[in-house]
């Protein structure tokens, strides 16, 4: 070791907690390298000398889990085959020129002069290589490991349609995306996020069809975001929406690529997050919630039926334990006489009154769901199934609550099960609680005082500067043909004019099908 070495290498001892810049002897730099990383057990340090007349001693590192074992192998072996090759001009000076040019069995290869940059390539499952005599570093392309495979949806099925759904890779979900739009306008802007985790979040969008007012507010929105960690996509999804005390959710999330390439046609923004299956989609609107892929791979009447009978079910779980509690109770006069006579014969022997009734079995039907989603997947919704069953039945015949009640909460419950998306139905079921206080409190006064004040809020609330409840408020005719029903897929000429200004034609007209003449056949 030279002297300057020796120097240096006393100064780091001493002062291990400055920043350190590359030394252009190896040693020093491995042994920075792996205090850094704690001398972690799954930091792999293997150190060769390339056979050539210089002898070159290099090191390889890599943190083992995060590469592609073959990558890092066929790597490693083409940086040490500088003899094999004829090259007889190699040197120090060279020698990371010549590695770059023949490593061509990973994607990317850089040479890097910051010690950041390294630690962080590193940590993203990159391999480094470090030759003795040399302050430069070269590092490949090597990502790899352990990942799961792209599998069938787990949430939002769908009967006819395809059945992939994103995984916990950024880079395959981007590709299920371009697999789908073969355009070189499909754009990829990657930043990272995260002082710690350094979590990869890519903006993906259509140039020629986004809007760029969404699009300039989306990344002004995700790049002040200054955090510790990104662990997934609702991380990112409660730092960037508009309303963070608003119950609705404002921003889109789906694990169908499907659903994103359609987003993304309409003119929208699909921020894909590494290390979750979810991809947030901007802006939303209200209606939004309320699709389902599925609507557009079959005949208008059905997906238009489908939709409709998704709003019915809404209002449903959102309103029937309510109205069932003020017409029993304040309003009886508006039930016909022998149901009225039935549901009183039911409420004899109870010893509680209604609004405790129902607020008792929708607390319990909440806690089965809660806990049928914990439990093992074999016997987690047997139990919810059998334990609503028994415990109604139970509570029916123990005197506790009528027949009725449990009728009551139990479509109650199946309806909020009726949505594409998860996110809208959790509003419902915080706000029937809400609604079920105030009708056993005004009767049908206090629910028509909450149904006020939540179109209200509905009405005030925006999703990247698009109202939420566009295209009703405000109106605008030619969006209606895609919300409430869905008109044909060759009357759907424009895009929805709120979220896209600047390319709304999609596609030509007179494309409605129609038999061949006589002259044509």
């Amino acid at each position: 070791m030279t002297s300057e070495g020796q120097n240096n290498k006393e100064k780091l001892d001493e002062n291990t907690t400055g920043t350190f810049h590359f030394d252009r002897d190896l040693a020093i730099n491995l042994k920075e390298i792996k205090r850094a990383f704690g001398h972690s057990s799954d930091l792999v340090v293997r150190e060769f000398t390339i056979d050539n007349d210089l002898s070159l001693r290099t090191a390889a590192i890599y943190m083992r889990g995060l590469v592609d074992e073959k990558s890092v192998n066929e790597f490693v072996l083409e940086s040490i085959k500088v003899e094999a090759s004829g090259a007889g001009e190699v040197n120090r000076e060279n020698v990371f020129d010549f590695i770059k040019t023949h490593a061509i069995s990973v994607g990317e290869v850089k040479v890097l002069q910051d010690w950041d940059k390294l630690i962080l390539s590193i940590l993203s499952g990159h391999t480094a290589i470090l030759v003795d005599g040399s302050s430069k570093i070269i590092t490949g392309s090597t990502q790899g490991g352990e990942t799961r495979q792209v599998s069938e949806p787990s949430a939002q099925l769908v009967i006819r349609g395809p059945k992939e759904s994103f995984t916990e890779s950024i880079g395959t979900n981007a590709a299920l995306i371009r697999r789908r739009i073969k355009s070189p306008n499909l754009w990829v802007e990657t930043m990272q996020i995260g002082s710690t985790t350094h979590t990869d979040v890519a903006l993906m969008y259509i140039d020629g069809i986004v809007d760029k007012k969404v699009l300039r507010e989306a990344k002004k929105r995700v790049k002040r975001i200054d955090i510790d960690g990104i662990l997934e996509s609702g991380y990112i999804e409660q730092l960037i929406q508009d309303q963070p005390y608003s119950p609705f959710p404002t921003i889109y999330n789906t694990e169908r690529p499907d659903a994103v390439v359609g987003n993304l046609l309409e003119g929208r923004v699909a921020i894909l997050v590494d290390g979750t299956p979810f991809v947030l989609v901007i802006p939303a609107l209200f209606i939004q919630f309320f699709q389902s892929p599925a609507d557009y791979y079959q005949n208008f009447f059905i997906g238009s039926f489908l939709r409709l009978l998704r709003l019915a079910t809404y209002i449903l779980a959102l309103l029937t334990p309510a109205l069932y509690i003020a017409l029993t109770t304040f309003h009886p006069q508006m039930i016909p006489t022998r149901l009225l006579i039935s549901l009183a014969a039911q409420n004899e022997g109870v010893p509680f009154p209604l609004f405790v009734e129902v607020m008792l079995m929708e607390i319990t039907f909440e806690i089965l769901r809660e806990a049928g989603v914990r439990m093992p997947r074999a016997v987690g919704q047997a139990v919810s199934i059998v334990g609503g069953l028994v415990l109604g039945q139970a509570a029916v015949q123990a005197g506790i609550v009528s027949a009725a009640t449990v009728i009551v909460v139990a479509l109650t419950g199946i309806a909020s099960f009726a949505f594409p998306s998860y996110n809208i139905g959790v509003p419902a079921r915080l706000l029937r609680f809400l609604m079920m206080i105030l009708a056993g409190s005004f009767g049908l006064y206090g629910v028509a005082m909450a149904l006020f004040i939540l179109v209200a809020h509905l009405s005030s609330l925006r999703s990247f500067g698009i109202p939420y409840l566009s295209p009703f408020a405000p109106f605008v005719w030619s969006d209606i043909k895609d919300t409430l029903v869905r008109k044909p897929i060759w009357s759907l000429i424009l895009r929805p004019r709120l979220i896209n200004q600047q390319n709304i034609k999609r596609q030509e007209k007179g494309q409605k099908p129609a038999p061949l003449d006589k002259s044509e056949k």
